[in-house]
C-alpha cells in the first residue's frame, strides 16, 4: 500500500511551484513512487497574492500553514521556502513528518544566540536569510538575485516588497523544538553554508554536501533530487 503521507514543496525567492519543482521534474518523480506531491506558493510568488507593502511579508509562514494538507506532511523546501518551513516547525513542530531544507546552513542560525544579530543588510534577505552580514554575497550572486527580479516583469515590485520585509534569525534553542528528521542539503559552493551550525542546532539532523553546485543550481541537481527523495520516502520503484 502506498503512503498516503503528501509530499509538500515550498520554492524559494522569485520562483514559484512550476518552475522550481514542477519543470524540473519532482512532482512526476513523486507520483511515480505513489505519492501526491503538492506545491505551495509563497506570498508575492506565483499564483498567491502580490502585496507591495513590505509588511505584508513578515508572516510568510502563516499562509503556507493555512495551505498544508491535514495531518503530518513531509516537507521539501528550498531557500526562502527552506527558511519559512523552518518557522512552521519551530512553532507547530507536529505538522511535518520529515522534513528537508535545501539552500540553507549557517545563515539561518543566530549569531551568538542573537536573532537580530548581523542587522539589516543592504542588499537582504534573498534566498533564506542570505545576507551579506552572516554570508558574504560575490557581485555575481547580487546580480543574480536581481536578475530573477528584473526578470519577474508585473511582479517585480511584489519581490522588492518581499526582499525589504523585516527578518531575523533563528535561535538554537528556536530550532531545538523542531522535532521531525531532518535532512539539510547545500552545495559546497553555496553563500548559505556550511550547513553545520544548523544541523548541530536540530534535535535530529544530517546534512548532504553536494560538490561543485551553488546556490541557484540545487533545485535542478539530481543528487538532491535523489537524497530528498530518498529522504522522504518516495523514490519511484522502476524495477
Amino acid at each position: 500500500m502506498a503512503d498516503p503521507t503528501p509530499v509538500v514543496f515550498i520554492h524559494g525567492f522569485a520562483g514559484d511551484t512550476e518552475r522550481t519543482w514542477r519543470e524540473p521534474g519532482w512532482f512526476d518523480l513523486v507520483g511515480e513512487a505513489g505519492r501526491r506531491p503538492v506545491g505551495i506558493d509563497l506570498l508575492g510568488h506565483g499564483t498567491a497574492p502580490r502585496p507591495t507593502d513590505p509588511a505584508a511579508y513578515d508572516d510568510l509562514a502563516g499562509p503556507v500553514l493555512e495551505a498544508l494538507p491535514d495531518g503530518p506532511v513531509d516537507v521539501i523546501a528550498y531557500s526562502l521556502g527552506a527558511r519559512t518551513a523552518l518557522e512552521i516547525a519551530i512553532a507547530h513542530p507536529d505538522r511535518f513528518r520529515r522534513l528537508v531544507l535545501g539552500g540553507v546552513g549557517r545563515n539561518v542560525v543566530a549569531a551568538g544566540g542573537d536573532p537580530e544579530a548581523g542587522g539589516d543588510p543592504s542588499h537582504g534577505d534573498p534566498g533564506a536569510g542570505a545576507d551579506p552580514a552572516g554570508s558574504e554575497l560575490a557581485d555575481h550572486e547580487i546580480h543574480r538575485f536581481e536578475g530573477l527580479i528584473a526578470a519577474a516583469g508585473e511582479n517585480a515590485e511584489a519581490l522588492r516588497a518581499c526582499l525589504a520585509r523585516r527578518r531575523r534569525r533563528f535561535t538554537p534553542a528556536e530550532l531545538a523544538r523542531v522535532t521531525a528528521p531532518t535532512l539539510v542539503v547545500v552545495g559546497d559552493r553555496d553563500f548559505a553554508g556550511p550547513p553545520d551550525p544548523l544541523v548541530e542546532a536540530l534535535g535530529e539532523a544530517r546534512a548532504v554536501v553536494l560538490r561543485g553546485v551553488d546556490h541557484f543550481a540545487l533545485p535542478k541537481s539530481f543528487d538532491f533530487i535523489d537524497a530528498a527523495l530518498e529522504f522522504v520516502g518516495a523514490v519511484p520503484d522502476w524495477g
